[in-house]
Protein backbone atom coordinates (compact mmCIF):
# COMPACT_ATOMS: atom_id res chain seq x y z
CA UNK A 1 0.00 0.00 0.00
CA UNK A 2 1.51 3.31 -1.03
CA UNK A 3 1.48 6.36 1.16
CA UNK A 4 2.95 9.16 -0.90
CA UNK A 5 1.49 10.51 -4.13
CA UNK A 6 3.45 11.09 -7.31
CA UNK A 7 5.15 14.44 -7.03
CA UNK A 8 6.77 16.81 -9.52
CA UNK A 9 9.00 17.98 -6.67
CA UNK A 10 11.09 14.77 -6.81
CA UNK A 11 14.14 16.29 -8.50
CA UNK A 12 17.00 14.78 -6.51
CA UNK A 13 17.92 11.19 -5.68
CA UNK A 14 17.13 11.83 -2.03
CA UNK A 15 13.68 13.27 -2.66
CA UNK A 16 13.04 10.70 -5.35
CA UNK A 17 13.68 8.00 -2.77
CA UNK A 18 11.37 9.67 -0.29
CA UNK A 19 8.52 10.22 -2.74
CA UNK A 20 8.30 7.08 -4.82
CA UNK A 21 5.85 7.03 -7.75
CA UNK A 22 2.77 5.17 -6.51
CA UNK A 23 0.38 2.80 -8.10
CA UNK A 24 -2.98 4.42 -8.78
CA UNK A 25 -4.81 1.17 -8.21
CA UNK A 26 -4.80 0.55 -4.48
CA UNK A 27 -6.63 3.03 -2.25
CA UNK A 28 -5.45 4.24 1.14
CA UNK A 29 -7.89 3.15 3.83
CA UNK A 30 -5.84 3.78 7.00
CA UNK A 31 -7.59 6.73 8.58
CA UNK A 32 -4.93 7.46 11.16
CA UNK A 33 -1.76 7.66 9.05
CA UNK A 34 -1.49 10.98 7.18
CA UNK A 35 -0.05 11.05 3.69
CA UNK A 36 3.30 12.72 3.26
CA UNK A 37 3.15 16.03 1.43
CA UNK A 38 6.09 17.23 -0.68
CA UNK A 39 7.95 20.22 0.77
CA UNK A 40 6.36 23.50 -0.26
CA UNK A 41 3.26 21.87 -1.68
CA UNK A 42 0.47 23.87 -0.07
CA UNK A 43 -3.08 22.61 -0.34
CA UNK A 44 -4.25 25.37 -2.75
CA UNK A 45 -1.24 24.84 -4.99
CA UNK A 46 -1.82 21.10 -5.02
CA UNK A 47 -5.48 21.53 -5.96
CA UNK A 48 -4.88 24.35 -8.46
CA UNK A 49 -4.92 22.21 -11.65
CA UNK A 50 -8.23 20.64 -10.64
CA UNK A 51 -9.80 23.99 -9.73
CA UNK A 52 -8.61 25.72 -12.89
CA UNK A 53 -9.90 22.87 -15.03
CA UNK A 54 -13.20 22.89 -13.19
CA UNK A 55 -13.60 26.66 -13.61
CA UNK A 56 -12.88 26.34 -17.34
CA UNK A 57 -15.53 23.63 -17.80
CA UNK A 58 -18.16 25.57 -15.89
CA UNK A 59 -17.32 28.78 -17.78
CA UNK A 60 -17.82 26.88 -21.03
CA UNK A 61 -21.20 25.65 -19.81
CA UNK A 62 -22.41 29.10 -18.76
CA UNK A 63 -21.15 30.73 -21.97
CA UNK A 64 -22.89 28.09 -24.09
CA UNK A 65 -26.09 28.63 -22.10
CA UNK A 66 -25.86 32.39 -22.60
CA UNK A 67 -25.44 32.07 -26.37
CA UNK A 68 -28.18 29.46 -26.70
CA UNK A 69 -30.59 31.47 -24.54
CA UNK A 70 -29.91 34.68 -26.46
CA UNK A 71 -30.64 32.89 -29.73
CA UNK A 72 -34.00 31.80 -28.27
CA UNK A 73 -34.90 35.16 -26.78
CA UNK A 74 -34.42 34.00 -23.19
CA UNK A 75 -32.26 35.22 -20.32
CA UNK A 76 -29.54 32.87 -19.09
CA UNK A 77 -29.49 34.84 -15.84
CA UNK A 78 -33.17 34.09 -15.27
CA UNK A 79 -32.67 30.42 -16.07
CA UNK A 80 -29.86 30.19 -13.50
CA UNK A 81 -31.44 32.22 -10.70
CA UNK A 82 -35.20 32.50 -11.02
CA UNK A 83 -36.79 29.22 -12.05
CA UNK A 84 -37.87 26.01 -10.33
CA UNK A 85 -36.31 25.40 -6.91
CA UNK A 86 -34.31 28.63 -7.06
CA UNK A 87 -37.57 30.56 -6.73
CA UNK A 88 -38.54 28.61 -3.64
CA UNK A 89 -35.19 29.24 -1.99
CA UNK A 90 -35.30 32.99 -2.66
CA UNK A 91 -38.85 33.14 -1.34
CA UNK A 92 -37.70 31.50 1.91
CA UNK A 93 -34.83 34.00 2.12
CA UNK A 94 -37.23 36.89 1.54
CA UNK A 95 -40.34 35.93 3.47
CA UNK A 96 -39.35 33.00 5.65
CA UNK A 97 -41.27 29.76 5.97
CA UNK A 98 -45.02 29.34 5.73
CA UNK A 99 -45.68 29.87 2.01
CA UNK A 100 -47.85 27.23 0.32
CA UNK A 101 -49.30 26.59 -3.11
CA UNK A 102 -52.53 24.58 -3.24
CA UNK A 103 -53.00 22.77 -6.53
CA UNK A 104 -56.39 21.94 -8.12
CA UNK A 105 -55.85 18.23 -7.40
CA UNK A 106 -55.56 18.95 -3.68
CA UNK A 107 -51.77 18.69 -3.37
CA UNK A 108 -50.12 21.27 -1.12
CA UNK A 109 -46.65 22.48 -2.06
CA UNK A 110 -45.11 23.97 1.09
CA UNK A 111 -41.75 25.73 1.22
CA UNK A 112 -41.06 23.77 4.41
CA UNK A 113 -39.82 21.05 2.05
CA UNK A 114 -36.71 23.18 1.35
CA UNK A 115 -33.94 22.98 3.92
CA UNK A 116 -32.75 26.33 5.31
CA UNK A 117 -28.97 26.69 4.88
CA UNK A 118 -29.00 28.03 1.31
CA UNK A 119 -31.72 30.66 1.98
CA UNK A 120 -29.92 31.66 5.18
CA UNK A 121 -26.76 32.27 3.18
CA UNK A 122 -28.73 34.14 0.51
CA UNK A 123 -30.15 36.41 3.19
CA UNK A 124 -26.70 36.96 4.74
CA UNK A 125 -24.97 37.77 1.44
CA UNK A 126 -27.80 40.07 0.40
CA UNK A 127 -27.61 41.91 3.72
CA UNK A 128 -23.86 42.45 3.32
CA UNK A 129 -23.96 43.43 -0.36
CA UNK A 130 -26.19 45.12 -2.94
CA UNK A 131 -27.10 41.72 -4.42
CA UNK A 132 -30.68 40.51 -4.59
CA UNK A 133 -31.55 37.22 -2.95
CA UNK A 134 -31.49 35.50 -6.34
CA UNK A 135 -28.06 36.87 -7.23
CA UNK A 136 -26.81 36.08 -3.74
CA UNK A 137 -27.93 32.49 -4.30
CA UNK A 138 -26.03 32.37 -7.58
CA UNK A 139 -22.89 33.71 -5.88
CA UNK A 140 -23.20 31.21 -3.03
CA UNK A 141 -23.69 28.36 -5.48
CA UNK A 142 -20.73 29.45 -7.61
CA UNK A 143 -18.37 29.64 -4.63
CA UNK A 144 -19.78 26.40 -3.23
CA UNK A 145 -19.18 24.62 -6.55
CA UNK A 146 -15.50 25.56 -6.35
CA UNK A 147 -15.40 24.37 -2.73
CA UNK A 148 -17.08 21.14 -3.84
CA UNK A 149 -14.52 20.65 -6.61
CA UNK A 150 -11.72 21.19 -4.09
CA UNK A 151 -13.32 18.75 -1.66
CA UNK A 152 -13.71 16.09 -4.35
CA UNK A 153 -10.06 16.58 -5.28
CA UNK A 154 -9.02 16.29 -1.63
CA UNK A 155 -10.89 13.00 -1.19
CA UNK A 156 -9.64 11.47 -4.44
CA UNK A 157 -6.10 12.73 -3.83
CA UNK A 158 -6.09 11.22 -0.36
CA UNK A 159 -7.30 7.84 -1.61
CA UNK A 160 -5.60 7.55 -5.02
CA UNK A 161 -3.25 10.50 -5.59
CA UNK A 162 -3.36 13.93 -7.26
CA UNK A 163 -3.68 12.77 -10.87
CA UNK A 164 -6.85 10.83 -10.06
CA UNK A 165 -8.02 13.81 -8.00
CA UNK A 166 -7.82 16.13 -11.00
CA UNK A 167 -9.62 13.60 -13.20
CA UNK A 168 -12.36 13.10 -10.60
CA UNK A 169 -13.07 16.83 -10.44
CA UNK A 170 -13.20 17.14 -14.22
CA UNK A 171 -15.49 14.13 -14.58
CA UNK A 172 -17.84 15.68 -12.01
CA UNK A 173 -17.72 18.97 -13.94
CA UNK A 174 -18.64 17.40 -17.30
CA UNK A 175 -21.63 15.38 -16.11
CA UNK A 176 -24.64 15.83 -18.42
CA UNK A 177 -26.50 17.78 -15.73
CA UNK A 178 -23.39 19.68 -14.65
CA UNK A 179 -25.08 23.00 -15.43
CA UNK A 180 -26.98 22.56 -12.14
CA UNK A 181 -23.65 23.20 -10.39
CA UNK A 182 -23.86 26.76 -11.76
CA UNK A 183 -27.48 27.37 -10.72
CA UNK A 184 -28.86 28.91 -7.53
CA UNK A 185 -29.66 25.41 -6.30
CA UNK A 186 -28.43 23.61 -3.19
CA UNK A 187 -26.59 20.71 -4.90
CA UNK A 188 -23.22 22.49 -5.05
CA UNK A 189 -23.44 23.66 -1.44
CA UNK A 190 -24.40 20.20 -0.24
CA UNK A 191 -21.66 18.48 -2.25
CA UNK A 192 -19.06 20.86 -0.85
CA UNK A 193 -20.08 20.16 2.74
CA UNK A 194 -20.36 16.42 2.11
CA UNK A 195 -17.00 16.15 0.36
CA UNK A 196 -15.12 18.04 3.05
CA UNK A 197 -16.90 16.13 5.81
CA UNK A 198 -15.85 12.87 4.15
CA UNK A 199 -12.30 14.15 3.79
CA UNK A 200 -12.28 14.99 7.49
CA UNK A 201 -13.51 11.46 8.20
CA UNK A 202 -10.77 9.93 6.04
CA UNK A 203 -8.11 11.97 7.83
CA UNK A 204 -9.44 11.33 11.35
CA UNK A 205 -10.72 14.85 12.04
CA UNK A 206 -13.90 13.68 13.70
CA UNK A 207 -15.19 16.92 15.23
CA UNK A 208 -14.70 18.81 11.96
CA UNK A 209 -16.43 15.98 10.12
CA UNK A 210 -19.35 16.13 12.53
CA UNK A 211 -19.77 19.90 12.19
CA UNK A 212 -19.70 19.75 8.40
CA UNK A 213 -22.14 16.83 8.42
CA UNK A 214 -24.49 18.90 10.59
CA UNK A 215 -24.37 21.75 8.07
CA UNK A 216 -24.92 19.28 5.23
CA UNK A 217 -28.00 18.09 7.10
CA UNK A 218 -29.30 21.67 7.05
CA UNK A 219 -28.89 21.79 3.27
CA UNK A 220 -30.68 18.78 1.82
CA UNK A 221 -32.58 15.72 3.15
CA UNK A 222 -29.83 13.48 1.77
CA UNK A 223 -27.60 14.85 4.52
CA UNK A 224 -28.47 11.58 6.26
CA UNK A 225 -25.95 9.93 3.93
CA UNK A 226 -23.11 12.01 5.39
CA UNK A 227 -24.23 11.20 8.93
CA UNK A 228 -24.34 7.47 8.20
CA UNK A 229 -20.91 7.56 6.55
CA UNK A 230 -19.40 9.26 9.59
CA UNK A 231 -21.04 6.87 12.03
CA UNK A 232 -19.86 3.79 10.13
CA UNK A 233 -16.31 5.11 9.80
CA UNK A 234 -16.12 6.18 13.45
CA UNK A 235 -17.49 2.86 14.70
CA UNK A 236 -15.17 0.72 12.57
CA UNK A 237 -12.21 2.91 13.51
CA UNK A 238 -13.01 2.56 17.21
CA UNK A 239 -13.40 -1.22 16.97
CA UNK A 240 -10.15 -1.56 15.03
CA UNK A 241 -8.20 0.62 17.43
CA UNK A 242 -9.57 -1.14 20.50
CA UNK A 243 -8.55 -4.52 19.12
CA UNK A 244 -5.08 -3.24 18.20
CA UNK A 245 -4.27 -1.34 21.39
CA UNK A 246 -6.08 0.16 24.39
CA UNK A 247 -8.14 3.18 23.38
CA UNK A 248 -7.00 6.57 24.63
CA UNK A 249 -9.52 8.96 26.07
CA UNK A 250 -9.04 11.92 23.74
CA UNK A 251 -9.47 10.08 20.40
CA UNK A 252 -12.54 8.27 21.71
CA UNK A 253 -14.09 11.53 22.88
CA UNK A 254 -13.40 13.21 19.53
CA UNK A 255 -15.07 10.37 17.67
CA UNK A 256 -18.05 10.42 20.01
CA UNK A 257 -18.39 14.20 19.72
CA UNK A 258 -18.26 14.00 15.94
CA UNK A 259 -20.95 11.32 15.95
CA UNK A 260 -23.15 13.44 18.23
CA UNK A 261 -22.73 16.61 16.17
CA UNK A 262 -23.36 15.01 12.77
CA UNK A 263 -27.17 14.50 12.93
CA UNK A 264 -28.00 17.78 14.68
CA UNK A 265 -28.65 19.75 11.48
CA UNK A 266 -31.05 17.37 9.78
CA UNK A 267 -32.71 16.23 13.00
CA UNK A 268 -33.10 19.79 14.24
CA UNK A 269 -34.82 20.99 11.08
CA UNK A 270 -37.07 17.94 10.75
CA UNK A 271 -38.18 18.25 14.38
CA UNK A 272 -38.78 21.99 13.93
CA UNK A 273 -40.98 21.32 10.89
CA UNK A 274 -42.90 18.73 12.89
CA UNK A 275 -43.44 21.25 15.68
CA UNK A 276 -44.49 23.99 13.26
CA UNK A 277 -46.98 21.77 11.45
CA UNK A 278 -48.26 20.32 14.71
CA UNK A 279 -47.74 16.78 13.43
CA UNK A 280 -44.77 15.76 15.53
CA UNK A 281 -41.57 14.08 14.34
CA UNK A 282 -43.26 12.81 11.16
CA UNK A 283 -44.52 16.22 10.10
CA UNK A 284 -41.76 16.63 7.54
CA UNK A 285 -42.90 13.44 5.81
CA UNK A 286 -46.37 14.97 5.46
CA UNK A 287 -44.81 18.06 3.89
CA UNK A 288 -42.98 15.88 1.39
CA UNK A 289 -46.16 13.91 0.71
CA UNK A 290 -47.76 17.17 -0.37
CA UNK A 291 -45.15 17.24 -3.13
CA UNK A 292 -45.82 13.53 -3.81
CA UNK A 293 -42.34 12.72 -2.58
CA UNK A 294 -41.72 9.56 -0.62
CA UNK A 295 -39.65 6.40 -0.46
CA UNK A 296 -41.25 3.39 -2.11
CA UNK A 297 -38.18 1.27 -2.84
CA UNK A 298 -38.17 2.28 -6.49
CA UNK A 299 -41.65 0.98 -7.33
CA UNK A 300 -42.89 4.25 -8.85
CA UNK A 301 -39.69 4.69 -10.83
CA UNK A 302 -39.93 1.12 -12.15
CA UNK A 303 -43.51 1.78 -13.27
CA UNK A 304 -42.39 5.01 -14.93
CA UNK A 305 -39.71 3.14 -16.86
CA UNK A 306 -42.10 0.33 -17.75
CA UNK A 307 -44.66 2.77 -19.13
CA UNK A 308 -42.06 3.98 -21.62
CA UNK A 309 -42.33 0.68 -23.47
CA UNK A 310 -45.98 1.18 -24.45
CA UNK A 311 -44.96 2.81 -27.75
CA UNK A 312 -41.90 2.76 -29.95
CA UNK A 313 -40.54 6.32 -29.66
CA UNK A 314 -40.81 6.35 -25.88
CA UNK A 315 -39.34 2.84 -25.70
CA UNK A 316 -35.98 4.31 -26.67
CA UNK A 317 -36.16 6.52 -23.58
CA UNK A 318 -37.00 3.45 -21.51
CA UNK A 319 -33.94 1.65 -22.82
CA UNK A 320 -31.84 4.70 -22.03
CA UNK A 321 -33.14 4.79 -18.45
CA UNK A 322 -32.38 1.10 -17.94
CA UNK A 323 -28.88 1.56 -19.31
CA UNK A 324 -28.37 4.56 -17.03
CA UNK A 325 -29.45 2.67 -13.92
CA UNK A 326 -27.29 -0.30 -14.92
CA UNK A 327 -24.31 2.03 -15.32
CA UNK A 328 -24.86 3.47 -11.84
CA UNK A 329 -25.07 -0.01 -10.32
CA UNK A 330 -21.95 -1.10 -12.22
CA UNK A 331 -20.03 1.95 -11.00
CA UNK A 332 -21.02 1.25 -7.39
CA UNK A 333 -20.01 -2.41 -7.67
CA UNK A 334 -16.70 -1.27 -9.15
CA UNK A 335 -16.20 1.09 -6.21
CA UNK A 336 -16.70 -1.86 -3.86
CA UNK A 337 -14.32 -4.07 -5.83
CA UNK A 338 -11.69 -1.33 -5.82
CA UNK A 339 -11.99 -1.23 -2.02
CA UNK A 340 -12.91 2.37 -1.55
CA UNK A 341 -12.98 3.42 2.13
CA UNK A 342 -16.23 2.37 3.85
CA UNK A 343 -17.26 5.99 4.43
CA UNK A 344 -17.33 6.67 0.68
CA UNK A 345 -19.21 3.46 -0.05
CA UNK A 346 -21.86 4.13 2.60
CA UNK A 347 -22.29 7.73 1.50
CA UNK A 348 -22.57 6.95 -2.22
CA UNK A 349 -24.86 3.98 -1.59
CA UNK A 350 -27.36 6.02 0.41
CA UNK A 351 -27.34 8.92 -2.07
CA UNK A 352 -28.05 6.50 -4.92
CA UNK A 353 -30.74 4.65 -2.96
CA UNK A 354 -32.56 7.85 -2.01
CA UNK A 355 -32.38 9.16 -5.57
CA UNK A 356 -33.51 6.02 -7.39
CA UNK A 357 -35.94 4.62 -4.84
CA UNK A 358 -37.90 7.79 -4.12
CA UNK A 359 -41.29 8.42 -5.68
CA UNK A 360 -40.32 11.97 -6.57
CA UNK A 361 -40.21 13.82 -9.86
CA UNK A 362 -38.46 11.42 -12.18
CA UNK A 363 -36.80 14.21 -14.14
CA UNK A 364 -35.04 15.25 -10.93
CA UNK A 365 -33.18 11.98 -10.46
CA UNK A 366 -30.05 12.90 -12.49
CA UNK A 367 -29.79 16.09 -10.43
CA UNK A 368 -30.27 14.19 -7.18
CA UNK A 369 -27.33 11.95 -8.12
CA UNK A 370 -24.90 14.87 -8.50
CA UNK A 371 -23.59 14.61 -4.91
CA UNK A 372 -22.66 10.92 -5.40
CA UNK A 373 -19.14 11.80 -6.54
CA UNK A 374 -17.46 8.61 -5.21
CA UNK A 375 -19.16 6.79 -8.09
CA UNK A 376 -16.93 8.77 -10.45
CA UNK A 377 -13.65 7.55 -8.97
CA UNK A 378 -13.49 4.41 -11.17
CA UNK A 379 -13.86 6.63 -14.24
CA UNK A 380 -11.22 8.99 -12.87
CA UNK A 381 -8.87 6.05 -12.33
CA UNK A 382 -9.35 4.93 -15.93
CA UNK A 383 -8.65 8.44 -17.25
CA UNK A 384 -5.60 8.81 -15.01
CA UNK A 385 -4.04 5.73 -16.61
CA UNK A 386 -4.20 7.32 -20.07
CA UNK A 387 -1.73 9.76 -21.55
CA UNK A 388 -2.46 13.33 -20.53
CA UNK A 389 -3.18 14.35 -24.13
CA UNK A 390 -5.69 11.56 -24.56
CA UNK A 391 -7.43 12.31 -21.25
CA UNK A 392 -7.62 15.98 -22.19
CA UNK A 393 -9.12 15.13 -25.58
CA UNK A 394 -11.77 12.90 -24.03
CA UNK A 395 -12.69 15.36 -21.29
CA UNK A 396 -12.72 18.28 -23.71
CA UNK A 397 -15.15 16.51 -26.02
CA UNK A 398 -17.41 15.47 -23.17
CA UNK A 399 -17.28 19.01 -21.73
CA UNK A 400 -18.53 20.43 -25.03
CA UNK A 401 -21.31 17.86 -25.21
CA UNK A 402 -22.27 18.58 -21.59
CA UNK A 403 -22.36 22.33 -22.25
CA UNK A 404 -24.62 21.88 -25.27
CA UNK A 405 -26.92 19.50 -23.41
CA UNK A 406 -27.12 21.83 -20.41
CA UNK A 407 -28.08 24.77 -22.61
CA UNK A 408 -30.69 22.69 -24.42
CA UNK A 409 -32.02 21.31 -21.14
CA UNK A 410 -32.44 24.63 -19.35
CA UNK A 411 -34.03 26.23 -22.40
CA UNK A 412 -36.49 23.34 -22.45
CA UNK A 413 -37.94 21.40 -19.55
CA UNK A 414 -34.95 21.92 -17.27
CA UNK A 415 -34.50 20.48 -13.78
CA UNK A 416 -37.74 20.41 -11.79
Amino acid sequence: MWRTPRSPWCTTPRTAARFRPPSIIEPVTDLETPLATPPGASAPRRAAPALLGYAAVRALGVLTLALWSAANGKSAHTLLTARWDALWYTRVADLGYGYEVRLPNGDVHSNLAFFPLLPWLERLVSALSPLSYADAGLLVSTLASLAAAWGIFAVADHVYGPRVGVCAVLVWAVLPVGIVQSMAYSESLFTALAAWSLYAVLTGRWVTAGLLAAFAGLTRPVGAAVVAALWVAATTSFVRDRSAHPAHGAPVLRRALGMLLAPLGAAGYVLWVGHRTGKGPLGYLDVQAGWRNGFDGGYAFARFVGDKFTSFPSALAGVGLIVGVALIVWLYVTCVRQRQPPALLVYAGIVVALALCASSYFGSKPRLLLPAFPLLLPLALALARLRTSRSALILGGVAMASALYGAFWLNGSGPP
